[in-house]
């Protein structure tokens, strides 16, 4: 798995918003909305940058957005009910790529056939650890706490 700027950005971005909803109320005291620019500058994405991966979450139903003077974006769904694999997959697709194409689209003969197998059983541990961590479960460890969390 490879993670990349636009991923990370997301995730960034989708627990700031996540931690503006907890607290009821956004940067510029927008009842729990927050505004793009100021995601980008608390978080130090570029703007620009940051505006298509916004799209791209509302799009995919993670964030919605409101308009004018007190608008900004928030949540479509508590933090408790978005997983880290739904962000990633809202900017990246699929999860695991094999040379540019999702794991279960490779294909291989001969000796290398098992390959495949590998590569599924990697796409598979990955989803398991990205769909069971949710926001929420971000929001609430300890940030002085650096080991990885594992079942």
């Amino acid at each position: 798995m490879y993670v990349s700027a636009r991923s990370d950005y997301a995730l960034r971005a989708m627990l700031a918003v996540a931690a503006a909803s907890r607290c009821g109320d956004g940067e510029d005291g927008g009842g729990g909305l927050v505004k793009a620019a100021s995601l980008a500058d608390v978080q130090d994405i570029p703007l620009s940058f940051l505006q298509g991966i916004l799209l791209d979450l509302r799009r995919a139903g993670l964030l919605h957005s409101h308009r004018g003077a007190e608008g900004g974006y928030a949540l479509t769904r508590p933090p408790d009910e978005i997983t880290v694999g739904d962000v990633l997959r809202a900017v990246g697709g699929s999860l695991t790529t094999v040379r540019g194409l999702p794991a279960e689209r490779a294909g291989y003969h001969g000796v290398a056939a098992g390959l495949t197998d590998v590569w599924l059983a990697v796409h598979g541990a990955i989803a398991t650890v990205v769909d069971s961590t949710t926001l929420a479960n971000l929001l609430t460890r300890d940030p002085t706490d650096h080991a990885p969390t594992t079942s």
